[in-house]
């Protein structure tokens, strides 16, 4: 399998498209026409998670965080240009699945939640996906190869289903004027044809693409099509909110945290008589949805890289917060491998896929 076929496959299941504007996913260094050698998963792409690729001889690192990111103006020899030069000279792909890995339904945020043993989990903020619903107007005898060619193109899809089209036959009319080059009809003469409306949905992402095939193969000079702007709800979002099994203790909570997530240490704000039933969760950074998730019953909300000042306006305003750190994240590596290999079943793939053993955390706890 190459990248480009790996790239596919991961753009359909935890989509690019996903990620939050700021984010920088997708293949961050390499090849397209790369033959895969083994992917090797981590939180950090790091010196040491480098060498334990080149170690295994794997060719392809998939890193939560993307090592290209804040914007780098060298690569020289030294800090992060040294670590790009050396991925570039091993013949390493770098493939970054951050926000859109967080935001997936199965990603990061529900790895943290299943690590808790919560049930009953339902996303925090479902996003609310844009489409568009299409539709055009073809000659009955040339509709069968303009649906094809839209299907080659990949759109009409919806989920596990393609070739999704609605038909509603009509008649048209037109009159062809000066220099027109008609498909059908003659100059001066009004022409009436029988003609089948087509409907289809695309995603918000394929517009362009779907104006482009549209006018490529429909068979009309000057054709016809509407895009009706819609939105929905989509099954990806930040966070999730789930319950714990039965009624526990703040105190106990806590140290239930710190064994299932194996973590050395983290902090806590908030009522330390309070009985933890339902918790919320964003891995990472996640302050500025705590007041969501106290508003959808959250006796807890949990994420990592708690400040100060946001600490004491969530102790202010009665918000329980338990910061976790950054690096609980960690738990995708393990995840992504599960997730990888399902995605992959299909394929048969000669590689292997393994997940970093490597500590990425730059802290030490003392």
């Amino acid at each position: 399998m190459k990248i480009k076929q790996l790239m596919s496959v991961i753009d359909k299941n935890v989509p690019l498209n996903t990620a939050e504007e700021w984010d920088n996913v997708g293949l961050l260094i390499g090849s397209n026409d790369k033959e895969i050698t083994g992917i090797l998963t981590t939180l950090d792409c790091t010196d040491a998670v480098v060498d334990q690729a080149i170690m295994k001889g794997f060719n392809t690192i998939i890193a939560h965080h993307p090592l290209i990111f804040k914007g780098i103006k060298n690569i020289t020899d030294d800090g992060y240009g040294k670590l790009i030069r050396k991925i570039i000279s091993n013949d390493i792909q770098l493939i970054a699945l951050h926000t859109n890995l967080d935001n997936h339904v199965d990603g990061v945020n529900e790895m943290l939640a299943q690590k808790l043993n919560l049930h009953n989990i339902t996303f925090l903020n479902n996003e609310q996906a844009t489409y568009y619903k299409v539709q055009t107007y073809i000659p009955k005898d040339n509709v069968e190869d303009f649906k094809d060619s839209l299907d080659q193109a990949g759109l009409a899809q919806e989920g596990n289903y393609e070739y999704c089209f609605y038909e509603s036959e009509g008649k048209g009319q037109f009159k062809p004027l000066g220099n027109a080059n008609p498909h059908l009809g003659q100059i001066d003469s009004i022409e009436y044809v029988d003609e089948v409306k087509v409907e289809f949905m695309i995603k918000n992402h394929q517009r362009h693409l779907a104006e482009t095939k549209i006018i490529e193969n429909h068979p009309y000079e000057t054709p016809v099509y509407d895009f009706i702007k819609m939105t929905k709800t989509a099954n990806y979002g930040l966070g999730k909110i789930g319950e714990v099994t039965e009624p526990v203790a703040i105190k106990d909570f806590v140290k239930q945290v710190k064994q299932q997530l194996q973590i050395p240490s983290v902090r806590f704000t908030g009522d330390e008589n309070a009985i933890i039933r339902k918790v919320a969760i964003i891995g990472g950074a996640g302050i500025g949805f705590e007041q969501m998730a106290i508003n959808k019953g959250a006796d807890i909300f949990i994420t990592g890289d708690i400040k100060h000042h946001d600490a004491l306006d969530a102790k202010t305003n009665g918000i329980n917060l338990l910061d976790i750190n950054h690096y609980s994240e960690y738990v995708m590596r393990d995840g992504l491998k599960t997730l990888l290999n399902q995605w992959l079943f299909e394929f048969s793939v000669d590689f292997k896929i393994e997940s970093s053993d490597i500590n990425t955390d730059p802290f030490t706890y003392m």
